[in-house]
C-alpha cells in the first residue's frame, strides 16, 4: 500500500474520532496527517514524512487549537426561539393554576401552568416566564 494512502486513512480515522470527542486535538492531528499524505504523494521519504507530521501536529496543537477552542467555548450572544421568552413578563388572560391557564407573552397567547403547582393566578396579573416546555409556559407571579 502506498504511504500517502496510509496517511490518508490515518487522517480519516482521526477526523472521525474527533467528531465523537469534540476536543479539537484529534482534528488537528488529522489535519497534520492530511498534510503528510500530500507530502508522501509527492514522494518524500518516510523520515521526512514523520518529521513533517510532528511539525504540523505541534504547530496546530500549540497555535490553532487554543484559537478554535476559544471560539467554540464563547457564550451564546443572544437567545433565540422559545429560549428568548424565559425571563420575560406575561399577562394572564385566563386563570393560571398548576393544571392550566392562558397567558399573553409579547402579543402571543400561550398555554400556561403555575411554576408552583399550589398557586392560583388571577386574570389580569403580571407574571414572569420561568420555563417553556413544548407549547406551555411555566409562570410565577410577580410580587
Amino acid at each position: 500500500m502506498d504511504p500517502w494512502l496510509i496517511w490518508l486513512i490515518i487522517a480519516a480515522v482521526l477526523v472521525v474520532a474527533e467528531i465523537f470527542t469534540l476536543t479539537a486535538a484529534l482534528g488537528m492531528l488529522g489535519a497534520a496527517a492530511l498534510v503528510t499524505a500530500g507530502l508522501a504523494a509527492i514522494g518524500l521519504p518516510l523520515g521526512f514524512q514523520l518529521v513533517a507530521y510532528a511539525l504540523v501536529a505541534t504547530v496546530t496543537l500549540v497555535f490553532v487549537r487554543p484559537i478554535a477552542l476559544r471560539h467554540v467555548l464563547q457564550p451564546q450572544a443572544a437567545r433565540f426561539g422559545v429560549d428568548a421568552l424565559v425571563g420575560k413578563s406575561a399577562y394572564v388572560v385566563s386563570e393560571v393554576t398548576g393544571t392550566g391557564g392562558r397567558v399573553r407573552i409579547d402579543g402571543e397567547e400561550w398555554t400556561a401552568r403555575a411554576y408552583d403547582e399550589t398557586l392560583v393566578i388571577a386574570p389580569g396579573a403580571i407574571v414572569d416566564v420561568m420555563e417553556i416546555s413544548g407549547t406551555t409556559a411555566f409562570v410565577y407571579p410577580r410580587d
